[in-house]
């Protein structure tokens, strides 16, 4: 091969417009406290972090928010957590962290 070769990309899936990166991870249909719980760890371990290049995922690299950050903020939306409460979570900066309680139905 030569350097002036072109980078053979795979085409788009069937149904997928081409450029467009990997879809959202599904919801689960009830949010259970380990669902809950996983979804604490996704926002946490996959945080924005400053780049050069603009703000990408702590954990990947990947341009922020990524998959998991996405799917755990909305897990986390569906339990009842307010905007703010997932940014204290983040902040705290603890996978582990326990869930505040659930807002009054």
């Amino acid at each position: 091969m030569n350097s002036s070769s072109s980078t053979v990309r795979p085409a788009a899936p069937v149904g997928e417009r081409p450029g467009v990166g990997l879809r959202d991870i599904p919801l689960p249909p009830y949010v259970t406290a380990e669902d809950a719980q996983f979804a604490v760890r996704a926002v946490v371990v996959h945080a924005p972090r400053s780049w050069s290049g603009g703000t990408v995922c702590r954990n990947d690299a990947s341009p922020h928010p990524c998959r998991l950050h996405r799917w755990g903020t909305r897990v986390l939306a569906l339990r009842g957590l307010r905007d703010a409460d997932i940014a204290a979570l983040i902040e705290r900066g603890d996978p582990a962290a326990a869930l505040p309680p659930r807002p009054p139905a």
